[in-house]
């Protein structure tokens, strides 16, 4: 913390210094599963209730009062900050809300009771903990080799900035405006991924659905076949026998299920096979333009274009490949006439009810599709593609945005830290920061009232 150029009016100060005897810091609980009760009144306040600046609300557990007695557990105010000593991440801070009903917390979960009379709101506290500045401190004196962890007597001793009271309020003011603005803007930019998400569902609708009972000039020359009237091929493979154990780290691709993505290929969990397997399964040999459809389990519906990396490569049981006679159907319409709405609706209903989903060869060939001549599915694809570009780099865009807006809060945080954002207050309100009310003054109080606590234990 010497780096730190403190504030006209601001000290450094041990945590364990700014809380007043009616305050309190502690570790919560040791709580055994045995002294849990599923019926108990008492809550049970755990680590994943400890959010990153929020209280979470997740946990599940409980306790009777009367066992909760019998171990003189801490009750838990509405207020108390919640410290996670453990990760992730570690030191995290929250303010302990109104719940509905009596609460304690476990041994993990330090506790801070800020009162009145201390020298340092619970909201300040709270930010400054989960500041940068005090997350690396928190780290850098954390011990533990499988999983860090911070005790609470280093805790209570960090030492960290201590404002006068009145520019304390006017902080927390200012955090909590600023902090809900990038929690609302951040918001907003999470929504959009949904919206392009439609966007693009509602293309491949647009693109590839006609309805022949209009009268319109489109469809004109569009007509329906059977999937097996406008294919060379339709099939699938099947896995090597001895699993696992017959793949290797180099040789002939084994495309599954695992690699085919609608709007990608995965190339990490690719399989290769040797050359012996290969030619067992030589009639699912993978050529250029392929389509591959996903056949069974939860990924069924997936489809893409074999990459050129597959081109020569077998596909297992749960991929089909389908091979477009060109002169009829351009592969890439196909590919976008699977993968719209419509189409994997069908493959819902197809399996609904089974206990295994599964397109089988038969249902994919009497699949009836509307496609228009050649030169109108190159212009459909075209389109398609120009309008899922402008998709993607609007998702670029959003995403680039999350991660400057994911940054913005400890940024924030840090010129808090540093008195940044009050600086203009500070200069117009010299007599708050001042005599009586500086931060030292308050920092002296505490200190007398508890020599003064300390001198009546010794008398009694």
């Amino acid at each position: 913390m010497g780096d730190i150029l403190l504030p006209k009016g601001w000290v450094l100060a041990p945590i364990a210094q700014l809380i007043s005897i009616d305050g309190l810091i502690s570790d919560g609980d040791w709580v055994e599963s045995k002294d849990q009760d599923i019926n108990g009144s008492v809550r049970l306040i755990q680590l994943a209730d400890v959010g990153d600046g929020y209280f979470q609300n997740k946990s599940n557990r409980f306790m009777s009062i009367e066992k909760a007695k019998a171990l003189n557990c801490t009750f838990l105010k509405q207020g108390d900050l919640l410290i996670a000593r453990l990760p992730a991440p570690l030191g995290r801070t929250c303010i302990f809300p109104e719940i509905g009903q009596k609460s304690v917390t476990v041994v993990d979960i330090c506790i801070i009771r800020t009162s009145n009379n201390s020298a340092i709101t619970n909201s300040v506290l709270t930010y400054w903990l989960n500041s940068p500045f005090m997350r690396n401190e928190i780290e850098v004196n954390s011990s533990g080799t499988t999983r860090k962890r911070i005790t609470r007597k280093k805790l209570e001793q960090f030492v960290i900035p201590l404002p006068p009271m009145p520019e304390q309020k006017i902080i927390a003011e200012k955090l909590d405006l600023l902090l809900a603005q990038v929690q609302e803007t951040k918001s907003r930019l999470e929504q959009i991924p949904e919206l392009l998400k439609q966007f693009r569902q509602s293309v491949l609708s647009d693109a590839c659905f006609c309805d022949f009972s209009t009268n319109s000039d489109k469809y004109q020359f569009w007509k329906k076949s059977s999937l097996k009237e406008l294919t060379t091929k339709i099939g699938s493979g099947s896995t090597p026998k001895g699993g696992n154990n017959v793949y290797k780290n180099k040789g002939i691709p084994l495309v599954r299920s695992m690699n085919i993505y609608s709007n990608y290929i995965k190339y990490d969990d690719l399989a290769y096979i040797d050359d012996e397997q290969a030619k067992k399964l030589a009639n699912v040999e993978i050529q250029p333009d392929d389509i591959l459809l996903n056949i069974t389990g939860a990924s069924i519906g997936r489809v893409n274009i074999a990459p050129q990396l597959f081109v020569g490569g077998r596909v297992n049981q749960h991929v089909s490949i389908i091979r477009c006679k060109k002169q009829k159907l351009l592969p890439k319409f196909l590919q976008i006439y699977l993968a719209s709405p419509e189409i994997q609706k069908w493959i819902v209903k197809e399996n609904y009810g089974a206990t295994r989903q599964a397109l089988t060869k038969s249902m994919i060939e009497k699949l009836i599709i509307s496609y228009p001549p050649i030169q109108e599915q190159i212009e459909i694809v075209r389109h398609v593609e120009q309008l899922f570009a402008y998709a993607d780099k609007i998702e670029q865009q959003v995403n680039t945005a999350l991660e400057k807006v994911n940054h913005l809060p400890q940024s924030i945080l840090a010129k808090a830290f540093r008195g940044e954002l009050t600086t203009q207050w500070r200069a117009e309100n010299v007599d708050l920061i001042t005599g009586e009310n500086s931060a030292a003054s308050l920092l002296e109080k505490i200190q007398v009232e508890r020599e003064q606590n300390n001198k009546n234990k010794k008398k009694k």
